[in-house]
């Protein structure tokens, strides 16, 4: 098992990520500048846009302990990449962008001089151009997966889409396994049964700007994991959602009743998701645990929300 540098883990995605990595046995430092609970996990209060900040907490300590350790401290296995502004209009657009890419460089920057050999770093499907489109976007075609060209024109998704270009040019340069994965919206265990996913299930048109598709919180963490053991192949691009497409209907008859003028480029399953996992599946052996209809309940009436807009049923 490795030793595993999670940056981002005090959020809702990171924490999960990092329940999944302690129960595979790997050893967890957090980098953010919130704390996290977790007894078994250090966070070290970390400017990502520093670049000196981010070399010493790389090559620094894994806990805190009197004494330390003798000799120097063990360098990291992998980094796994997740923090940054989840979306825009948290701060202004140029904030977004100038963290965003800022971060990421540093991450990269520093774990190829310091040799560290793998890195997953946290992408979006907002790339496609949709999900924060000008107007009403359509998807040029089904399924959307990752060989299709990208150009969207919200910062956040431009962000995101520069730092997989530096991922790219620093894991040609270094030969450095970097995986950059397209994360879907996150869905934590307790948010099946909120009004997202109620209006996914009954209103598929809420759908069209996450590709029809989600991330299980959990899954995230299989993904990583999946990437973690999965070595040589350089530089990757990986759609990080689920399986299945978050309505009733089946795929192609829901994609050809909405959007008939939207070619359908190869047969899809029964209910697999427009936006499309099958390349994680196929080159990480990813495997889904956690199919949304084993959680939903909703079928036949509306979730009941507190002030927080989560299911309080």
């Amino acid at each position: 098992m490795g030793r595993i540098v999670v940056t981002g883990g005090s959020g809702k995605a990171g924490g999960t990520v990092i329940t999944e990595l302690l129960e595979a046995g790997h050893t967890i430092l957090n980098l953010d500048i919130k704390p996290m609970t977790h007894p078994a996990v250090h966070t070290l209060k970390t400017e990502l846009t520093d670049s000196g900040q981010v070399f010493n907490a790389l090559s620094g300590q894994w806990s805190l302990s009197q004494p330390f350790p003798e000799g120097l401290p063990p360098r990291p296995d992998a980094i796994i990449h997740l923090a940054g502004y989840a979306r825009n209009m948290i701060v202004p657009d140029n904030e977004t962008f100038r963290a965003n890419t800022q971060g990421t460089y540093n991450i990269i920057d520093a774990a190829c001089k310091l040799g560290i050999r793998k890195v997953i770093i946290a992408s979006s499907i907002t790339v496609y151009g949709v999900s924060f489109g000008q107007g009403d976007v359509n998807y040029p075609s089904f399924p959307i997966d990752e060989d299709q060209d990208v150009n969207p024109t919200d910062t956040y998704a431009l962000a995101k889409l520069c730092n997989e270009r530096v991922a790219r040019g620093f894991a040609a340069r270094y030969g450095t396994d970097i995986y950059s994965l397209r994360i879907g919206h996150v869905i934590g265990p307790d948010e099946y049964n909120g009004e997202i996913f109620y209006g996914y299930v009954h209103e598929p048109s809420q759908g069209k700007v996450h590709g029809w598709s989600y991330t299980d919180a959990r899954d995230l963490g299989g993904m990583c994991l999946a990437a973690l053991r999965t070595d040589g192949l350089g530089f990757q691009v990986f759609n990080a959602t689920n399986d299945t497409i978050t309505n009733l209907m089946h795929t192609e008859e829901f994609l050809r009743s909405h959007y008939p003028q939207t070619p359908i480029t190869r047969r899809l399953e029964k209910f697999e998701a427009p936006l499309s996992n099958a390349k994680i599946k196929r080159l990480l052996g990813f495997e889904e645990k956690h199919p949304w209809r084993k959680y939903f309940t909703l079928w036949d009436k509306k979730p009941v929300t507190g002030e927080n807009g989560r299911s309080v049923e």
